[in-house]
């Protein structure tokens, strides 16, 4: 369909206009935008094809068991250092502890004056024998103070890539650690910190934050560290949003923008090996049994225990997240954003949105829907295959909301210049009806100037009497608002047949001969033939409009009794517009003057028309009438065109009342006798 220049170029601005506000969005970032990237990196991250966790990582849990066997949390310090210790014997690489003694022994006591308990310095000496990493938490509160704090920075360089210099961590204030000389004694210590999204899901952990102007790790780094020997190099920072940690040189972490790492988690809780610290104190396990690992231990007892939400889980324990950690840093399979993510999803959906844009524009609405669907096929396909293949995450929401919110722009706007293309071919389709109308009826007003006035009325009264009729519950469904408008519009071509009535005929002023009374009854006919030949000229063939008007002109002179012509259809064999014809013509011919009578008054008209009630009129179109004859007397006062002291003939008979005969209309009690008791047919000689 053929679509004017200045539309396309409209709809093609409503298709490109809400695919730029995405693109916008896809840079800003606004929360509703990120909540949503966030759903579809959960659904990225359920449907994973998961690689099983590191046989490095093992998990010693202080669970209900080890609590019955040993006494409830927090234990005693020396019974720390024989768990410690235990697994030291055993072969662990490191042993990191989800635990902070922030305060001395309170099991065995303090002695007066002594630095610290006894038993804070059994577990002292145990941890000194080494590849033991100390928890501690960093805090954010504006109050918060690490004095007396022992903790372990990085010997870190900062590389800035970016045109402006960016802070890549979060910087602390504070920070609750364990006693100082458990820390000095074990030599290497991590934060424990974890915070979950504005959602309360935990998505990222941080590797790396500040504290007074010192970075320090986080304790899954730190345990990777001690029990690989790997060494912090530098951070690179690309940019607000991209940063990577260079460990040996070789292995590349990429963090956010604030140093978190995103948790590519294995599965859902418990999907580490658990042991529990009871089997480790009680057990006579095997030399070596912790060979090589790196173990964490953290409890797991109820009333002990942090646990977090996951995209996967709802109860993931602490201990588990730190674990998750090491594993990603073991296995290398990181999870990240690119550097320039944001752009590139902003570039894929402008160019989506045009790409669809100029589909509708061009070929339409469908197919441009088919382009959009297989680009967003497409984008969704190569984003799931881009996390799972290569860990990199590209959000196709921004493109998608683009994309979508494009293609309803742009069916609005096409839908829109459709309709007004309809409003303005109906326009024109109405003023070409209009034309010709007009047409037609300067046509019979050349022949005769009278014809042409009487067809302009009956608009009016066809109108009045259509609208009424349709309150009956018989007319109400053909006689609907369209139609009413439509039939009084083409009411005046009622008479267009009588152009090829001869004109000593259509304008005698005395009563018609036989001959002439059959010449004149086939201007139905000869009106017909008009409408059918421009038909068949043209190739319109069961158009609405011009099946109407035939009606209207072949059966306005038929007889509700089957008397009239030119078919001499009976009762309801006569279509509605014709019946409602026959009233209003009868009723503007007798209430008007012209050439072969003079006029009736309003009231007489009326009871001409009743008198024929269920003889020439249909009975229902007779009562509608009655009901809005004052509405038609009151019309008749602007539009009827009454030449007063127009001189009279002596004799009347060629009055085109339906067919009917009609005597000269004078005051006298004779003509009304004689017009009451006239011929009842038509068809009968006069």
């Amino acid at each position: 369909m053929n679509v004017p220049t200045t539309s396309r170029r409209v709809i093609l601005l409503c298709g490109i206009g809400p695919a730029i506000i995405a693109a916008v969005l896809a840079l800003s970032r606004p929360a509703f935008l990120t909540n949503l990237d966030n759903v579809v990196y959960d659904g990225f991250l359920r449907f994973d094809h998961k690689k099983p966790p590191s046989s490095r990582i093992v998990i010693v849990e202080v669970d209900e068991r080890s609590l019955a066997a040993h006494g409830q949390w927090p234990w005693p310090r020396d019974l720390m250092a024989r768990l410690v210790g235990r697994l030291q014997d055993l072969g662990a690489s490191s042993i990191n502890l989800d635990i902070i003694f922030a305060e001395s022994d309170r099991v065995r006591g303090t002695d007066e004056g002594a630095s610290q308990s006894p038993t804070d310095a059994v577990l002292a000496e145990t941890l000194r024998q080494g590849r033991v990493v100390m928890g501690y938490a960093l805090q954010f509160d504006t109050a918060a103070r690490a004095d007396g704090c022992v903790m372990h920075p990085l010997g870190l360089t900062i590389v800035q890539t970016s045109d402006e210099p960016v802070t890549p961590f979060f910087r602390a204030t504070g920070g609750v650690c364990s006693l100082p000389n458990l820390v000095r004694a074990a030599g290497a210590s991590g934060f424990l910190n974890a915070a979950p999204d504005a959602d309360g899901i935990l998505r990222r952990a941080p590797l790396l934050l500040e504290l007074d102007s010192h970075v320090y790790p986080g304790l899954a780094l730190a345990a990777v560290m001690a029990a690989t020997g790997a060494h912090s190099n530098a951070l690179r920072v690309s940019n607000a949003n991209t940063v990577s940690l260079i460990l040996d040189n070789q292995t590349v972490v990429p963090l956010d923008g604030k140093s978190n790492l995103l948790l590519r988690y294995r599965g859902k809780k418990r999907t580490f090996p658990y042991v529990s610290a009871a089997d480790v104190l009680d057990k006579p396990l095997p030399g070596g049994a912790f060979d090589e690992k790196i173990v964490f231990v953290g409890t797991t007892a109820l009333g002990t225990r942090e646990v977090v939400s996951t995209p996967l889980d709802t109860l993931f324990a602490g201990v588990e997240v730190q674990a998750t950690v090491a594993d990603n840093l073991l296995q290398q399979d990181f999870i990240r954003r690119h550097e320039w993510g944001a752009l590139l999803e902003s570039q894929v959906t402008v160019a989506l949105g045009v790409a669809i844009a100029m589909v509708v524009v061009w070929t339409g609405t469908l197919w441009g829907a088919l382009v959009g669907a297989a680009g967003l096929v497409a984008l969704w396909g190569g984003a799931v295959g881009l996390f799972w293949t290569y860990g990199l995450f590209v959000s196709p929401v921004s493109p998608t909301l683009g994309s979508v919110s494009a293609l309803a722009a742009l069916t609005l706007a096409k839908s829109a210049a459709e309709r007004r293309r309809a409003e303005m071919a109906g326009l024109e389709k109405t003023i070409a009806q209009r034309f010709m109308v007009q047409s037609l009826l300067s046509l019979t007003e050349m022949r005769d100037v009278e014809t042409g006035r009487h067809s302009r009325r009956t608009q009016l009264f066809t109108r009045l009497l259509a609208e009424e009729l349709s309150t009956q519950p018989a007319f109400h469904d053909y006689l609907t608002s369209e139609q009413i408008q439509l039939l009084s519009s083409l009411a005046p071509l009622h008479d267009i047949g009588k152009v090829g009535v001869p004109d000593h005929i259509l304008n005698k002023p005395g009563r018609y001969t036989e001959e002439e009374r059959v010449e004149m009854q086939k201007h139905p006919a000869h009106g017909r033939d008009v409408i059918l030949n421009s038909e068949h000229r043209v190739g319109v063939y069961d158009d609405t409009i011009l099946s109407l008007a035939k009606e209207i002109v072949y059966t306005h002179h038929e007889w509700w009794n089957g008397g009239g012509y030119p078919e001499g259809l009976r009762g309801s064999q006569i279509p509605i517009p014709g019946r409602v014809m026959a009233v209003v013509d009868v009723y503007d011919a007798m209430s008007s003057r012209r050439v072969y009578h003079s006029p009736m008054s309003h009231d007489e008209s009326v009871d001409f028309i009743v008198a024929r009630k269920g003889t020439h009129f249909d009975p229902d179109v007779v009562d509608a009438f009655v009901r809005v004859a004052p509405a038609f007397r009151d019309a008749g006062r602007d539009l009827l065109e009454v030449t007063a002291g127009a001189p009279r003939h002596s004799s009347y008979a060629g009055a085109d009342l339906g067919g009917e005969t009609v005597p000269e209309l004078s005051r006298s009690s004779e003509a009304r006798s004689e017009a009451s008791t006239e011929g009842a047919s038509p068809r009968a000689a006069p």
